[in-house]
């Protein structure tokens, strides 16, 4: 049986190497999916997505978020994205790369969405992702916070939160509190 197998590896070899290819990378389905995803995503106007490692890394990405409406209007907000090779059947892991007072969204970068966690479901895609990431800066969800202070502001006095908000991106709130 082994025999077998080493006889159709010298064939494909062959077969490369006859046609001066060179071996190619076998992608993963998870790459696969993404790359579909990715080809179909309709994002808005004020999100644009970025590949840091190049075009060729497709599972680390970047997607940058401008709020056109909202406590976080004028904000730029960075979050990176891991995809694993069982994506779709796990949820990309979602950090928040910049800095901010919000009640889903910590210090360390955590993200607090249903969709990236619980709720993940493998018909979910990147785009699904990406409206999620955006619904939490037009409606913070004061009920599922990471940061409990932000959450508790929020949901007691939204004047106080609103001026927080501002604050902090602005540069001139400490956004643990």
């Amino acid at each position: 049986m082994i025999k077998l197998f080493k006889v159709k590896e010298k064939q494909r070899e062959l077969a490369e190497n006859a046609s001066g290819g060179v071996p190619v990378k076998k992608q993963s389905a998870g790459e696969l999916r993404l790359h579909k995803d990715i080809s179909e995503l309709n994002l808005a106007e004020s999100c644009t997505m970025s590949f840091p490692n190049g075009k060729d890394d497709l599972m680390n990405f970047e997607v940058s978020i401008r709020p056109d409406e909202g406590f976080y209007l004028g904000g730029t907000f960075l979050f990176s994205f891991q995809v694993s090779p069982i994506y779709p059947h796990e949820a990309p892991k979602v950090k928040c790369k910049t800095k901010l007072y919000h009640p889903n969204i910590d210090l360390e970068g955590n993200v607090c969405l249903n969709i990236l966690r619980e709720d993940w479901k493998p018909v979910l895609n990147i785009n699904t992702v990406i409206y999620g990431l955006y619904h939490l800066f037009t409606e913070p969800n004061s009920e599922d916070p990471l940061n409990h202070d932000a959450a508790a502001v929020l949901r007691d006095n939204p004047k106080m939160f609103e001026a927080n908000v501002r604050r902090a991106m602005a540069g001139g709130v400490e956004l643990g509190h």
